[in-house]
């Protein structure tokens, strides 16, 4: 009888890990019956996708009243495909709050619980522990502290590694990646990386640019930024983040291919708090990271949030080894008062690299794919 998972995943990130975690299992299983939710990469391996994760996919707790007609077709969908044609397992990533629903009507079923990529309870809203406890059959964790957190409140949790350590690749050198965009080869390069949603990049590409713009006047050699384009970001939106006025004061490139090339060719980056300040710990780029929400989001999570730092590297270091700005703190002052640190000190740039250096290092060796892929496969069988 051919083995049937339901995977179901949030944004575009989870859409890669979970394609790699599924290109893995395909390897062990070539008939495997696969549906759910995800995106282009899921579907581009074969999975039948019974909803866009891409219309579920938003950032804050007010945010989401505005997806409520889309989440509850999501999990209709989703539910009644559990029902009338009942996986061998369920695998879930990311996305906790639809997630831990759609894992109570699994165990109601009986059909067993694999998360990857666990909720980040470690962060905030920690009643949701013994949640995670009832409802799920095994965890694969890809942070280094969460194993000894989730097995110290019962859970069954396993340390899998981090999946960026299978896809973060870069196929150019710099001096390849220059001579490819036409920039002369002692031109120092800015990263202004935004996001991938639009709420993000209407949020931060304003500020980003106008630190682009304190950061050329007070440097004496002309800069070269790079701007990468995710897809979920159309030309209309870096427009209407105000780009266009920009651009005729500093030199601007839009990047749309490979982004890891373009985040390796970089002297430093100014980004949005997420998966990417991870990226650019593997590939060492110096950095700095902010993080803006609504404000009545932020009010909220100031309240319920108990971390020293938000963004991934420090919370992996365990200090701060790259500076943050939250909230008010974002401003093009700040973000460029940073940067020219680091252009003008090259001690201060290779003590961050040696940092980023130890991130990469804690986050072990490659393979996550593939030992998740062994995780579930012990459910499924």
């Amino acid at each position: 009888m051919t083995p049937k998972i339901m995977m179901v995943t949030g944004e575009a990130s989870g859409d890669l890990h979970g394609a790699n975690l599924l290109r893995s299992l395909q390897a062990q299983i070539p008939e495997l019956e696969v549906c759910g939710m995800g995106g282009e990469e899921l579907a581009s391996l074969g999975m039948e996708i019974l909803f866009d994760a891409g219309k579920v996919s938003v950032v804050g707790v007010f945010e989401v009243f505005f997806h409520l007609k889309d989440i509850f077709s999501a999990q209709k969908i989703l539910r009644r495909r559990m029902a009338t044609d009942r996986p061998d397992l369920l695998i879930l990533i990311d996305l906790p709050d639809f997630n831990l629903l759609l894992a109570k009507k699994a165990q109601y079923l009986g059909i067993p619980v694999f998360y990857y990529i666990s909720p980040q309870v470690w962060a905030w809203r920690s009643g949701r522990i013994k949640t995670i406890k009832n409802r799920v059959d095994k965890i694969g964790v890809i942070l280094p502290f969460e194993e000894e957190f989730f097995s110290r409140h019962g859970v069954n949790a396993e340390y899998v590694g981090h999946p960026l350590l299978d896809t973060v690749r870069v196929t150019v050198s710099k001096k390849d990646f220059y001579a490819q965009h036409d920039i002369a080869p002692e031109t120092k390069c800015i990263g202004l990386l935004p996001g991938s949603r639009k709420r993000e990049v209407s949020s931060l590409l304003p500020v980003f640019l106008a630190a682009a713009r304190l950061l050329q006047d007070r440097f004496p050699e002309k800069l070269v930024f790079l701007l990468p384009q995710a897809s979920t970001i159309t030309s209309r939106d870096l427009e209407e983040a105000g780009l266009p006025s920009f651009q005729q004061e500093l030199n601007i490139r839009i990047i749309n291919e490979n982004r890891y090339n373009m985040m390796a060719a970089c002297d430093a980056v100014v980004a949005a708090s997420g998966t990417v300040t991870l990226e650019l710990a593997i590939l060492q780029v110096p950095m700095v990271v902010c993080y803006k929400l609504a404000p009545l989001t932020y009010r909220l999570g100031k309240m319920l949030v108990k971390l020293d730092h938000f963004s991934l590297p420090n919370l992996i270091a365990g200090y701060e080894a790259v500076p943050e700005f939250l909230q008010a703190e974002v401003t093009p002052g700040n973000i460029a008062e940073e940067l020219l640190t680091y252009l003008s000190s090259p001690l201060k740039l290779e003590k961050m690299k040696n940092a980023l250096r130890e991130v990469k290092e804690k986050l072990g060796d490659a393979g996550a794919s593939d030992k998740a892929a062994a995780v579930a496969l012990q459910l499924l069988r």
